[in-house]
């Protein structure tokens, strides 16, 4: 069919506009990978950046891992040698008595703290760490209790997952904790053990999906399998240190690293293998390939985002404040090159990508404040609250 003059005029003005500039990210490891759809990587640059005010709260933390907002303007903070603290506005540091014993190492320690649902009323909160098992051995275990004041402390601390198998790598540990109004997503690293990423009778390089007592809910996808571990609700990660839930949707979705290259955002899906380490956007540190150097494969899931160079992600969050008109982005934590970056999405695409605040260094985590203002864990030992001027 002969096209309107309209349609060839769209056409020929389409073919010569300058495509979108993209976030200078230099050199990609695996040049030869093509995304499988567009803006999958490398998406348009968000250029309406507004000039910002960086707070410091405080520079005395040591190797501060995650964060969370308290109703009375606090923030709590775990550190990862074994410490937690309360910090307020204006710096002042209380330690909390009570902290679970770590087996610190590697990459292990105490790892991610979060807030019940009910903790306005309850002071409950739920941590991560890496848990002695035995041989020198570690796994990634979750345990709850309650935050008291006058002096800090917590009570009745209580761990209510440990894994059935340890491991003696220090690495990959995962580690984030996301309580909703009735289950707990946990995520765990394939804890360097690529061969048990695969099989559903490990937790290695999975997320799990508990009651907030560590039950196991009765329609988590693998419950009714025979060998696989019934905790499991998706498979095929490599090391997922991210996770929130959608503001929009509910859906959790996690920051995962990936090896040289391959960091990915996933919408996190009941029962669905994500790939690792059959499919993979990076290579191996050496050079090599992950696999048979496979981007795609039968029944698993392609990654929302993949970033190459790595971004290196820590935690990230779903901005819903109202200090920036970021409804629903994700603003998420770079260890490697460092500072934020932030994804604006269109439902469940990625649309523009931008970078900020590089001189922040090693951001480990981002969490949200009560006022909407950005707080970012920094420096290994800085928290800093981030707002418009």
């Amino acid at each position: 069919m002969p096209r309107s003059p309209a349609a060839i005029f769209a056409l020929i003005f389409a073919m010569a506009a300058p495509a979108l500039a993209q976030v200078d990210q230099g050199r990609p490891n695996v040049p030869e990978f093509s995304p499988a759809f567009e803006n999958q990587t490398r998406a348009p640059e968000l250029r309406d950046m507004p000039a910002l005010n960086v707070e410091v709260v405080t520079r005395s933390l040591d190797n501060a891992w995650g964060i969370e907002v308290l109703p009375d303007g606090r923030y709590l903070v775990t550190e990862r040698p074994g410490g937690i603290k309360l910090v307020g506005r204006d710096g002042a540091i209380e330690e909390v008595r009570g902290a679970p014993k770590v087996r610190e190492g590697g990459q292990g320690g105490l790892l991610d703290v979060a807030l019940a649902p009910d903790f306005a009323s309850s002071g409950r909160i739920y941590l991560t760490y890496s848990k002695a098992m035995g041989s020198r051995r570690a796994g990634t275990a979750v345990a709850t209790a309650v935050l008291e004041d006058g002096p800090a402390r917590l009570t009745g601390l209580t761990d209510i997952y440990v894994p059935p198998r340890g491991s003696r790598s220090g690495r990959h540990f995962g580690s984030r904790v996301v309580p909703t109004a009735s289950h707990l997503y946990v995520t765990i690293g394939d804890r360097g053990e690529m061969d048990r990423v695969q099989h559903l009778g490990s937790s290695n390089g999975k997320v799990l999906r508990l009651t907030l007592n560590g039950d196991v809910p009765g329609n988590n996808p693998f419950r009714s399998t025979t060998n696989a571990l019934p905790e499991i609700y998706s498979y095929g990660h490599r090391n997922p240190q991210g996770a929130d839930i959608h503001p929009g949707t509910g859906e959790l979705w996690t920051i995962e690293h990936g090896p040289a290259g391959g960091d990915e955002l996933n919408r996190v899906e009941a029962g669905t293998n994500y790939g690792w380490p059959v499919i993979s956007y990076g290579e191996d540190y050496g050079g090599g390939t992950i696999g048979r150097g496979l981007t795609q494969g039968d029944g698993m899931a392609q990654p929302v985002y993949y970033w190459d160079p790595v971004i290196a992600p820590g935690g990230f969050a779903f901005y819903d404040g109202e200090l920036f008109n970021w409804q629903g982005d994700v603003i998420a934590s770079s260890l490697n090159p460092g500072g934020i970056v932030r994804l604006k999405l269109n439902g469940d695409r990625v649309v523009g990508e931008g970078r900020f605040l590089g001189d922040l260094g090693r951001v480990r985590d981002i969490e949200i404040d009560r006022d909407g203002a950005i707080i970012a864990l920094a420096g290994g030992g800085g928290i800093f609250r981030i707002t418009p001027k």
